[in-house]
C-alpha cells in the first residue's frame, strides 16, 4: 500500500531545504488543466522511459500527484517496482490541494514562465511592441532581430528578417551578429519568456548594444495584423566565435555575482558515487554539438530550453546540478539563471571537453523490453494488401504533421480506446519516433487487444518516409479535445487561435500575482 501525504504536510515539505520531487502522473494536456507549482510532469505512459532521467536518485523523496482518480497510486507502485524507496501519493490529488486553500496553476513550464515575468519586473527589461518593431524594420534601422527559440520553432514561424539564435547561445554569439555597438538588438520568441530572458541575458552580460525584447513575440506580431515568415533558415554561424574570450569574461562575472560553483572532474566523479544526493549533469550546448561528442553520462539540455522548461529536466528540488559545455560560456550563462530561479546547488564543470568521447543523441536510460520487429518491406506489402494497421504513439501534434496512411494515434496505457478499431487478422505494427522505445513498451498492451500479429515497425514512421513511402497529414486528426498528451499552444489549435493567443499572453503576465499568492517560489 503506497503511503499518502496530506496537502498540509506536503506544503510544509516544500518549505524545507531537503530534496523533494513532486511528479504528476497525468498526460501533459491533463497536467496543464491544473497542477502544483513545483510539480514536474511524468505521465504514466512514458514513466518507464523518463523516470531515471527525472529522478536519478532512487532514494530521493518523491510525492506523486494526479487529479484524484488513481493514476498517482499506479505510478507510485510502478516507481517502487523500479527501486524507488521513498515514494508517497498526495492524498486526494489536486482537488484536495485546492480544497485546502492552496493554489493550482494551469499551463506548462510554470516555474520558468513565472520566472520570466519576475525577471522583467525585477530588472526592468525594456521592450518594443509589434507596431514599433515593424516601423523600425520598414525604416531600415541598423538592427538585428534574434529569435531565441530552437530551430524547429523558428522555421515554423518567425519575424521577417529574424535570425535564429537559441537563448543559451545569445551571449556567446552576439559579437558576430552585432559587431557594431550602435546596432539595435531585438530578441523575440513565440510569447514572452524567452524574449525577456534572452534580452536580459545580453543586458546582464554587459553588451554595449541597446537590447530590447519583442513584447509578446510572434503572437503579438500576428495579433497586430502582421504576417510571420514561414520556413526561414537564417541562423548564427557555427564554431567558436572570434570574441569568445570576451563572452567568457562577461559570463564569468555573472557566475561570480550569482554564486555559481566551479568543480573539476574528480569532484564530479565523487558526487556521482554519492548515493545520498540527487545529481543532474546537463550538457547545455546545441544538440548537434552534443551528438558530435559529449560526456557519456550527461543529458543534452540546450541552455535556453533548460531555463525555459526547467521542470522537463529537473524534478528534484534542492538537487545538485552540474552544467557542461566546451569552453565555459554557455554553462555559466545558463547556471546563473538557474541560480536566480532558486537552484542553490548549481555548478559548472571545468575542463570537460577533453572527456567528450561519447557520440550520438541522448537516449533515456530506462530499459525497454524486446519485441518482434515487422520488416519494413513486409509491412509495406501488407499495407498494399489492406492487411496492415499501424498504431502510432508519436505526440499528437507530430502525428498530425505526418503519419502512415490509415494509422491510428494512441497514448500508451490508454490503448484500450483503440480496441474496436484493431483488426483480428493481419499485422498490427506499433511505432514511435524515439527509435521505437515507447512502441516496444506498448506491444504487449496492444497484443492484449487483438489476435492479430503485433510487433514494432522497422525504423518506424521515419524509416517508412525515408524509403519513399507515403505519409499523410491532417491537423484535425486527432481533434483538439483528444490531444491529452500535449498542452496545445495557441497556434496548434484548429479554432479560436487569436482568442487563445490573447488568453495565453494574459496568463503569462498574471503569473507574477499567482506566484505571490502561492508563496513557494524563491526567485532572486
Amino acid at each position: 500500500m503506497v503511503r499518502k501525504v496530506a496537502p498540509d504536510a506536503l506544503k510544509a515539505m516544500l518549505r524545507e531545504q531537503a530534496e523533494l520531487a513532486i511528479v504528476d502522473a497525468r498526460e501533459e494536456g491533463e497536467f496543464g488543466t491544473g497542477h502544483l507549482f513545483w510539480a514536474a510532469p511524468l505521465p504514466r505512459s512514458r514513466l518507464p522511459l523518463f523516470a531515471r532521467a527525472l529522478l536519478p536518485n532512487t532514494g530521493a523523496r518523491i510525492v506523486v500527484t494526479d487529479d484524484g482518480r488513481g493514476l498517482a497510486e499506479q505510478a507510485a507502485a510502478e516507481l517502487e517496482t523500479m527501486g524507488y524507496g521513498n515514494v508517497a501519493v498526495l492524498a486526494g490529488g489536486t482537488p484536495a490541494w485546492r480544497d485546502a486553500g492552496y493554489v493550482l496553476f494551469t499551463g506548462v513550464n510554470v516555474p520558468s514562465k513565472a520566472f520570466g515575468e519576475w525577471v522583467e519586473h525585477h530588472y526592468g527589461t525594456p521592450s518594443v511592441d509589434a507596431a514599433e518593431l515593424k516601423a523600425l524594420i520598414d525604416a531600415g534601422t541598423d538592427m538585428v532581430v534574434l529569435d531565441s527559440r530552437p530551430f524547429d520553432e523558428f522555421r515554423r514561424m518567425s519575424i521577417p528578417t529574424g535570425i535564429n539564435v537559441p537563448g543559451g547561445e545569445l551571449a556567446y554569439r552576439i559579437g558576430a551578429l552585432a559587431p557594431n555597438p550602435e546596432t539595435l538588438v531585438v530578441v523575440n520568441c513565440a510569447g514572452r519568456t524567452r524574449s525577456i530572458l534572452g534580452a536580459e541575458s545580453l543586458r546582464s552580460a554587459g553588451v554595449p548594444n541597446k537590447v530590447v525584447a519583442l513584447r509578446n513575440g510572434t503572437m503579438g506580431w500576428e495579433l497586430a495584423g502582421f504576417a510571420c515568415a514561414r520556413g526561414a533558415t537564417a541562423r548564427y554561424p557555427d564554431g567558436r566565435p572570434a570574441d569568445a574570450d570576451t563572452a567568457f569574461a562577461r559570463a564569468e562575472a555573472l557566475r561570480v555575482r550569482h554564486r555559481v560553483g566551479l568543480i573539476d572532474r574528480a569532484t564530479l566523479d565523487a558526487w556521482r558515487r554519492d548515493t545520498t544526493r540527487t545529481l543532474y549533469v546537463f550538457d547545455v550546448r546545441d544538440p548537434a554539438e552534443y551528438a558530435a561528442g559529449h560526456l557519456a553520462f550527461a543529458r543534452s539540455a540546450p541552455g535556453g530550453q533548460l531555463v525555459q522548461a526547467t521542470d522537463a529536466w529537473i524534478a528534484v528540488r534542492h538537487a545538485r546540478v552540474v552544467l557542461v559545455d566546451d569552453d565555459g560560456v554557455r554553462a555559466r550563462m545558463t547556471a546563473q539563471w538557474l541560480a536566480q530561479m532558486g537552484h542553490r546547488d548549481i555548478h559548472v564543470l571545468e575542463g570537460a571537453a577533453e572527456d567528450f568521447t561519447a557520440t550520438g543523441p541522448w537516449v533515456p536510460p530506462g530499459e525497454v523490453p524486446e519485441a518482434e520487429t515487422i520488416p519494413l518491406r513486409e509491412a509495406h506489402a501488407a499495407w498494399q494488401a489492406g492487411r496492415l494497421r499501424v498504431v502510432d504513439l508519436a505526440r499528437s501534434i507530430e502525428f498530425r504533421e505526418g503519419h502512415i496512411p490509415g494509422a491510428l494515434w494512441g497514448v500508451r496505457t490508454r490503448l484500450d480506446a483503440l480496441a474496436g478499431r484493431l483488426p483480428e487478422t493481419g499485422i498490427v505494427a506499433v511505432t514511435s519516433p524515439d527509435a521505437n522505445r515507447l512502441a516496444r513498451l506498448a506491444v504487449a498492451e496492444v497484443a492484449e487487444l487483438t489476435p492479430a500479429r503485433v510487433g514494432v515497425l522497422e525504423r518506424g514512421t521515419a524509416g517508412w518516409a525515408a524509403a519513399g513511402l507515403p505519409l499523410e497529414g491532417d491537423r484535425t486528426n486527432p481533434p483538439d479535445e483528444a490531444c491529452i498528451d500535449v498542452h496545445l499552444r495557441p497556434y496548434d489549435r484548429n479554432a479560436g487561435v487569436e482568442e487563445a493567443m490573447r488568453a495565453y499572453l494574459s496568463w503569462e503576465i498574471d503569473l507574477v500575482r499567482e506566484i505571490a499568492r502561492d508563496g513557494d517560489a524563491a526567485f532572486g
